[in-house]
């Protein structure tokens, strides 16, 4: 063999080696597989997006939680109720862009994301705006410490959640 050919065969090797030692040798789920050949205007893949964005609304999730468990208490946490607002606002950042074109149930990944996010972006982002910022008002109104205020603020970011989620979730 000669050197260049030697050469060539090597690094095919070492290439082919490499790729070996970094797959995770599990299949990927027939759903998925067409969608992790897939890469997003953002870089993710669309599994990678729908997981960060379901991270995402699961935090939403445990604010809303600790904020009603607290409201409910006979003496609240104030504390706790203003942290998991602050933590709605600083989730609520950037929540239009959670949903790229091709990271919905067209992507072949389960999603409970409804297409008519994609159909009718401008309505949808109008109610993530709205949430944005209802979730700001509770996020005052818990720095007040005001237990009324915090329930109304409270219910006004619930009925934007809701909204969204009848006309944008599945399952829901």
């Amino acid at each position: 063999m000669t050197h260049r050919k030697t050469s060539v065969a090597v690094a095919a090797l070492l290439g082919l080696s490499l790729l070996a030692a970094c797959g995770s040798g599990d299949a990927p789920d027939t759903a998925d597989a067409g969608a992790e050949a897939v890469i997003l205007a953002n870089g993710m893949t669309p599994k990678e997006q729908i997981d960060a964005r379901q991270a995402h609304l699961k935090n939403y999730g445990k604010a809303f939680k600790t904020i009603s468990d607290q409201l409910k208490a006979s003496d609240p946490d104030m504390t706790a109720i203003q942290t998991a607002a602050a933590n709605l606002v600083s989730e609520a950042e950037g929540m239009e862009t959670w949903f790229p074109k091709g990271s919905g149930p067209d992507s072949g990944v389960k999603t409970d994301a409804l297409p008519t996010i994609w159909e009718s972006p401008e309505e949808f982002n109008q109610l993530v705006a709205d949430f944005q910022t209802e979730a700001a008002q509770l996020s005052e109104a818990a720095q007040t410490g005001d237990v009324e205020a915090i329930k109304v603020a409270f219910g006004e970011t619930g009925k934007t959640c809701k909204s969204c989620h009848e006309t944008y979730r599945a399952d829901d």
